[in-house]
């Protein structure tokens, strides 16, 4: 190590700490990219929309192959992740959503009838984080019917040295080392799964296929019509999009290559240029919902033939050092998106999915409407809109709220006391200033409420706001 080379300085970090060889290889990837001075950016100019993809709803059910596909097949649910942006400082899985079920309890229970209803094994693994392993592997415990064979219940993420803006070294931060850290992305799951020794127990256990999905979309279920086509056409990667609304314009979205193959793009990879055509849903119409079908093999095979580093397209994130504090430091994270593999297999695709299969919690708004009648939880473990909505054609109700007051978990929870509001009739609830509101409280159509004065309006037990 010299004290020159500010990259030989973050890999004897990382060594010191016990992290992976393959997760040094692949930050060194990267780090050397960004000081070769690649921003991670991918222009309007390199890329085409994606007019027509097939549809889910359209693929034949009942197909041969179906039970064998479904026997060589694992469930693998990122899990690293705190809810810090909602003031959580425990796993965002263990957070209580719907009929008092954590996301955790609901995917647990989505496996159970999986298994019921087809008779495959399908292990449920985990990629946590060094933060959310232990309290989620304690979660699962009473679910004695759950391990499968040999397979593990979760394997590690990695994490990656923060680095200064300025001169690119990792960021110290005595005060709190462990801000020090950043995670890489979810991109990560692919050295992990190697640097594990899951993905070869996987293979030399007989399974094919890995189906990978956030944890906190409870709309992500594994779908045998999907899988049956993913396996028949032997797919190598398989991504679920969606259509983009409005209120998708910041996620990522489909696009492709001159050369036909399909990307996805990012907005931390945007150049500021073309930002408006990013978010013009109409150009590029599908987001990437983080949804994922892979073929095991096909992935061992890639590593192996790029000695452990997939070499996915690199995100440059901006922040600063102590995320709860603007004027400490600013750093640089590199991470990469699991979704962006896309563009590194051969024969890689994409599916159109309807919007039920992504109903992600990221934020009070979305928990508040999750929480709610609006939507139901099937026998299952299946969260779908309320029959009542579904026969009326009716998509989930748009709740935004004031963040002054409502961001915090415990901030919703105090102004909510006896449970979300009716929200089965509503299209959309804006709540604007301090408001609490009382028990049986009933939202038809668009309402918004606000309060400027000083002190907390109370919404009174049992009034209908309608708009």
């Amino acid at each position: 190590m010299t004290d020159d080379d500010p990259l030989q300085t973050a890999l004897e970090k990382m060594r010191a700490d016990g992290v992976a060889d393959v997760a040094q290889k692949t930050f060194a990837h990267y780090y050397e990219r960004l000081r070769a001075g690649d921003s991670g950016t991918l222009p309007e100019s390199e890329i085409e929309p994606v007019e027509e993809l097939p549809d889910a709803d359209e693929l034949p059910e009942d197909e041969p192959g179906a039970g064998e596909a479904l026997e060589q097949t694992v469930v693998i649910k990122l899990n690293g992740g705190l809810g810090t942006s909602m003031g959580m400082t425990g796993p965002k899985s263990l957070l209580e959503v719907k009929d008092g079920l954590t996301f955790l309890d609901i995917t647990v229970h989505q496996i159970r009838d999986l298994r019921e209803r087809t008779g495959a094994r399908l292990p449920l693994v985990l990629m946590n984080s060094f933060a959310t392993r232990e309290a989620s592997l304690a979660a699962l415990e009473p679910y004695i019917d759950l391990p499968v064979d040999d397979v593990p219940a979760d394997f590690l993420q990695s994490k990656v040295p923060k680095l200064t803006a300025e001169d690119l070294a990792p960021a110290q931060w005595p005060d709190d080392p462990a801000l020090e850290w950043a995670p890489p992305g979810h991109g990560d799951l692919y050295p992990s799964l190697l640097s594990s020794g899951l993905l070869d127990a996987l293979l030399e256990g007989g399974y094919r296929y890995a189906f990978v999905a956030n944890v906190d979309n409870l709309g992500a279920v594994l779908e045998p019509r999907i899988l049956t086509w993913f396996a028949r056409e032997q797919m190598p990667f398989l991504m679920e999009v969606a259509d983009r609304t409005p209120a998708d314009r910041k996620g990522g979205h489909l696009a492709r290559r001159p050369d036909g193959g399909l990307v996805l793009r990012e907005i931390a990879q945007t150049p500021e240029e073309d930002v408006e055509a990013f978010q013009d849903t109409s150009r590029h119409r599908f987001f990437n919902t983080n949804t994922l079908w892979i073929d095991l093999r096909a992935l061992a095979d890639v590593l192996a033939e790029r000695e452990g580093v997939l070499g996915l397209p690199m995100i440059v994130n901006h922040k600063t050092i102590d995320p709860g504090d603007p004027q400490s430091p600013p750093v640089i994270q590199l991470e990469t998106a699991m979704g962006a593999a896309i563009d590194v297999f051969d024969g890689a695709r994409a599916v159109r999915v309807a919007r039920e299969r992504f109903a992600p919690v990221k934020t009070t708004d979305d928990l508040l409407a999750l929480r709610s009648d609006a939507y139901e939880l099937s026998e299952g473990g299946r969260i779908v809109l309320a029959e009542a909505r579904a026969k009326a054609g009716e998509g989930a109700p748009l709740v935004k709220l004031d963040p002054a007051f409502f961001k915090l978990v415990r901030d919703l929870e105090e102004r909510f006391p006896a449970g979300p509001p009716s929200l089965v009739g509503a299209q959309r609830l804006t709540v604007r200033g301090d408001i609490a509101f009382g028990a049986g409280v009933v939202v038809r159509g668009e309402v918004s409420v606000e309060h400027s004065g000083a002190g907390q309006r109370r919404i009174d037990d049992g009034t209908v706001l309608e708009g």
